[in-house]
């Protein structure tokens, strides 16, 4: 029997998040309900973070309503704090992630303390939301270079990994934020924080910056993590990490697993549309190239 990846949909939250451009809260129910018609289970649908530093996510609420969230197991917000977290659960969340970084330069200026900070700051965040039977995802930025302070070392995640999950996180995004990272670098960091969080409870969220996101996913299966975060037509970008492009595009992901004989929840073709909604009816171009390739973009 052929493997089963879980491909997490980032778009609607961390596709998006950076815009200078307004998003219609119209395009991105949208754009949820196209990823649920391609089939996509688990979807971050937005975030409960300050609207004055990530405006594009001010609409969250709304957003959670018009697409059924309070129904969805798999429908994730980001929060950042415990307003965030309330807001979260009085509109249904069922999912949460938090979010720190394994440089304290990026967690400074993302979340506006170091690391160690950020990490007692969740702890009580992750306590409730699992005592609520909520799901929590904790997302590790920066895991292998930081815009600030450059080059981070496998061992500066590792216990940041381990942090999380000893409070309660049921699952690890690791994230390459600048998507500069090879193969290597990526096996670095996925053996270090393997000895303290079991390979199942680890996702890989990559970018593609520099062309190496599809290299670095197939890096992370070959290390046995079967969870992948993408978002669809490479939406994305970090505003606090100039330079960032967006993340590895769904679409890609999805041709290289079939390719390799895993198994999704996801139709290509289905999400080529949802892809195409992005291009048309929210005016942002797509960068994956198997949309360019199938749809001659």
């Amino acid at each position: 029997m052929s493997e089963h990846v879980t491909i997490v949909e980032v778009g609607p939250r961390d596709g998006l998040q950076a815009r200078k451009d307004p998003v219609a809260t119209a395009a991105r129910i949208g754009l949820v309900e196209h990823l649920r018609r391609a089939g996509a289970r688990r979807i971050e649908v937005g975030a409960f973070v300050a609207p004055d530093r990530v405006p594009r996510m001010a609409d969250t609420a709304e957003v959670m309503a018009a697409v059924g969230s309070r129904e969805r197991d798999g429908d994730m917000v980001l929060v950042a704090n415990r307003r965030g977290l309330d807001q979260a659960m009085e509109n249904g969340a069922r999912a949460i992630a938090v979010f720190t970084a394994a440089s304290d330069a990026f967690a400074e200026k993302n979340i506006g303390r170091a690391v160690a900070a950020s990490l007692e700051r969740f702890s009580p965040l992750v306590t409730a939301a699992r005592e609520a039977g909520v799901f929590v995802r904790g997302y590790i930025s920066t895991i292998t270079d930081c815009p600030y302070s450059g080059e981070v070392p496998p061992g500066d995640v590792a216990p940041v990994a381990r942090a999380l999950f000893e409070m309660g996180c049921d699952e690890i995004a690791l994230g390459e934020t600048l998507g500069k990272a090879t193969p290597r670098r990526i096996a670095a960091v996925v053996g270090a924080v393997a000895r303290h969080v079991p390979l199942d409870a680890l996702a890989a969220h990559f970018h593609d910056t520099y062309g190496m996101g599809i290299a670095n996913v197939a890096e992370a299966l070959r290390l046995g993590i079967r969870t992948v975060d993408a978002a669809a037509g490479g939406l994305g970008g970090c505003p606090f990490a100039p330079g960032a492009s967006g993340n590895v595009a769904t679409e890609d992901v999805l041709f290289m697993l079939e390719g390799e004989g895993y198994t999704t929840d996801l139709s290509l073709e289905q999400l080529l549309d949802a892809v195409a909604f992005i291009e048309h009816d929210m005016d942002i171009r797509p960068t994956s190239r198997v949309y360019k390739a199938r749809r001659g973009g």
